[in-house]
């Protein structure tokens, strides 16, 4: 999984290649986390994501919710591979997906 960030002032936009798997997770989440401090505005694009995982689901959970606290966090571009595994698992009605 490749993770290309893009910092415009409070603004975040995180573009997610490949498979967000138990592997790719913690790596992600090791590389989310620092990269959210004085961000107002996050906007995940997962144009180019193929499959997330339950692990990869948790890590969206969590950076969800620390957004919550600091701004709003925005899915965009998601296939219908992954849009099926958000509805599946009430994640479709959880995320502010566009």
């Amino acid at each position: 999984m490749n993770a290309t960030m893009n910092r415009n002032g409070a603004e975040l936009t995180v573009e997610l290649e490949g498979r967000l798997d138990t592997l790719a997770a913690p790596e992600f989440e090791e590389q989310i986390e620092p990269a959210l401090e004085g961000v107002e505005k996050l906007i995940v694009d997962l144009s180019d994501l193929s499959y997330i995982s339950s692990a990869g689901l948790r890590v969206l959970l969590t950076t969800m919710q620390t957004m919550e606290e600091q701004g709003e966090m925005v899915v965009r571009n998601v296939c219908p591979e992954v849009m099926g595994v958000f509805v599946m698992t009430g994640f479709a009605g959880i995320l502010n997906i566009e």
